[in-house]
C-alpha cells in the first residue's frame, strides 16, 4: 500500500526555536483552509500534541522510532493521515538531536528520512542577520538525505532586520518561506515539565492557537509551503490497524526472553499492604468489558494507539476523571491511569476520597491496574504529604531533580502487562521521587543509563514511572484484557 498524503516536518537548530508556534500555527491555518489536516510530534512529547489536536480537530499523534522501532514510523503515520489533506509533523529538540548514544536515532531528521518528507527549518534571528545563512547552509547541508525546502524566519525586529536576513540567505540556496516578528500573544505559559496542557488552560490554549493561526497565515507563504508538502515521497508501507496487529496470526500474547541478572533491593519492613478482600474471581458484568482510563487536567498524557488496541482487543474503553468523578465507571474490570501533573492537583485528588477508597479496593481485588508516572503516584500512599491511593506502600514528593530520557528496559516480574524478560524501550520525565523507588517485586529492571530496577508488581497492578509505547508491543494490551476478563 502506497501513502501519499503531503506532509512536511517542521524542525529546528535548537530547542525554543519556534517550532511549536510554527507548527501548531501552520496547521490551524490550513485547517481554516478547509484542508483536513493530520498533526504529528516527533518523540515522547504528550503536551504539544494537545495543542495540535486544539488546531485540527484530529488527535495529535506521536511519530518517536526509539519507542516504536523506525520500522513502525511509516505504518503509524499513514493510519493517522489516512484521508487527510496535508499532515503537518513537529520535530523534536535541534533537528539532528535524538537518543542519546545513539546516532540519529528518533532525531527529527531521522523520522524525516523516514517519512521522505521534506524539512521546514525554524531559526530564531532574534540574535543574528548575516551569520543566518551559514547556519543555514550548515544544517541544509549536514546530510544529503534530509531535503532543506525552505526556511521560515522566527523572531524578526523589523523590516530592516528582515531585509539583512534574506539578503544573507539569498546565497544559500534555501528558499525563505516565512517571516515571523516578536509576538508575545502566541506565547504559551511553561513550568516544571515543559508547557502546560491544553486540559489545563483550555479557554486560554484556544486564544494562543488563533493567534498562532493569525500570525503563520500572516507571515508565511501558506500555497509555497502546501507546494513543498505535495513534493514528498510516496510512502510505500500498509498502514497500521489494531485489529489487525491483535489477530491471533501475529503470535502469542507476550514473547519473553530471559532477563539479564538485575539487583533487586531489600525493602526491609516494607512489603505489600494485605488486600482488603480476599482475592478472586470479580462477578461478571453484563455488557462489553470496562476499561477505565483516567483524563481530565491531572491526567492528560496518553497515546492514541493504546485506547485503539484495548478497543481492539476487545474492551469497552470508557474515561473518567479523577478530579471530578466520586466512583469508577459502573461495571469497571481494569483501570489504566496514565502520566500527568498529580502534583499540581495533589489537593484536589486527596479531597476525592469515596474515588481513592474505590481505586484502592478495585487494587486490592486483584482486579487489573496499569499505572504510568502520574499514576504510580495517585497509587501511593501520599504525595507530598497529602493522602493518595494507599495501593503501593509508598511516598511520592516533588522534587529539584528532573529525570529525563530513554530507557532500555526488561520485565523483572510477571505481571498484567508482561511476562518477566519482556523487553520494552522507554521514556522517563518527572520531577519526582517515590520511595522506595521499587517493590517486593519489581516492575522493571532498567539497562541503560544504568543498572536498576524501579515499579512495582502487586496482584493486578503494574505502577512504574516508564512510559511505553503499546503499537511497538501490541500483545501488552492483548494481555491486559484477557486479564481484566480472567479476573
Amino acid at each position: 500500500m502506497t501513502s501519499s498524503v503531503p506532509r512536511l516536518v517542521i524542525a529546528a537548530p535548537a530547542s525554543g526555536s519556534g517550532k511549536t508556534t510554527v507548527a501548531t500555527g501552520l496547521m490551524a491555518a490550513f485547517t481554516a483552509r478547509g484542508l483536513a489536516v493530520s498533526p504529528h510530534k516527533v518523540g515522547p512529547d504528550y503536551i504539544d500534541p494537545g495543542y495540535h489536536s486544539l488546531a485540527t480537530g484530529r488527535v495529535g499523534r506521536n511519530l518517536d522510532a526509539y519507542l516504536c522501532g523506525a520500522e513502525l514510523v511509516g505504518p503509524l503515520f499513514a493510519h493517522a493521515a489516512r484521508g487527510c489533506d496535508v499532515a503537518v509533523v513537529e520535530g523534536v529538540m535541534g533537528m539532528f538531536d535524538g537518543a542519546a548514544g545513539e546516532g540519529e536515532l528518533a532525531s527529527t531528521a531521522h523520522v524525516a528520512k523516514l517519512l521522505r518528507a521534506p524539512v521546514v527549518l525554524v531559526v530564531d534571528a532574534s540574535s543574528q542577520s548575516r551569520s543566518v545563512a551559514a547556519l543555514v547552509h550548515g544544517f541544509a547541508s549536514w546530510d544529503p538525505e534530509v531535503r532543506v525546502g525552505g526556511v521560515i524566519l522566527n523572531k524578526v525586529a523589523s523590516d530592516r532586520h528582515e531585509a539583512l536576513l534574506r539578503e544573507a540567505l539569498d546565497s544559500a540556496g534555501v528558499p525563505v518561506l516565512g517571516v515571523l516578528r516578536r509576538a508575545a500573544q502566541v506565547d504559551t505559559p511553561s513550568r516544571h515539565l515543559g508547557l502546560v496542557p491544553v486540559a489545563e488552560r483550555r479557554g486560554a490554549a484556544v486564544e494562543a492557537v488563533a493567534a498562532m493561526a493569525a500570525q503563520v497565515s500572516a507571515g508565511c507563504d501558506l500555497e509555497g509551503l502546501l507546494g513543498l508538502a505535495r513534493g514528498a515521497g510516496a510512502l510505500s508501507c500498509a498502514a497500521w490497524d489494531a485489529a489487525e496487529v491483535l489477530a491471533p496470526a501475529a503470535g502469542p500474547l507476550m514473547d519473553a526472553v530471559p532477563p539479564p541478572p538485575l539487583p533487586v533491593p531489600s525493602l526491609g519492613a516494607a512489603a505489600p499492604k494485605p488486600p482488603l478482600r480476599p482475592e478472586g474471581p470479580r462477578p461478571q458484568v453484563p455488557g462489553g468489558l470496562k476499561i477505565a482510563v483516567a483524563g481530565g487536567a491531572a491526567f492528560t498524557f496518553s497515546y492514541a494507539e493504546h485506547a485503539e488496541l484495548l478497543t481492539a482487543a476487545g474492551a469497552d474503553v470508557v474515561p473518567f476523571d479523577p478530579l471530578r468523578d466520586e466512583e469508577l465507571p459502573d461495571g469497571t474490570r481494569g483501570l489504566v491511569i496514565g502520566g500527568g501533573f498529580p502534583e499540581v492537583y495533589a489537593s484536589e485528588l486527596s479531597a476525592n476520597e469515596p474515588l481513592r477508597k474505590a481505586v484502592a479496593e478495585l487494587a486490592f481485588s486483584g482486579a487489573p491496574i496499569a499505572a504510568e508516572c502520574a499514576g504510580l503516584l495517585y497509587l501511593c500512599r501520599e504525595l507530598d504529604g497529602l493522602p493518595m491511593c494507599g495501593v503501593l506502600d509508598a511516598g511520592a514528593r516533588m522534587s529539584e531533580r528532573l529525570t529525563l530520557g530513554y530507557r532500555d528496559a526488561v520485565a523483572v516480574s510477571d505481571s498484567v502487562l508482561a511476562g518477566a524478560g519482556t523487553r520494552m524501550r522507554g521514556h522517563e520525565f518527572h520531577r519526582t521521587v517515590v520511595e522506595p523507588g521499587s517493590g517486593a517485586a519489581p516492575a522493571w529492571g532498567v539497562r541503560a543509563p544504568e543498572r536498576r530496577v524501579e515499579g512495582f508488581v502487586q496482584q493486578g497492578v503494574h505502577a512504574s514511572y516508564l512510559h511505553t509505547h503499546w503499537a511497538s508491543e501490541p500483545g501488552v494490551a492483548r494481555r491486559f484484557v484477557e486479564r481484566c476478563r480472567t479476573s
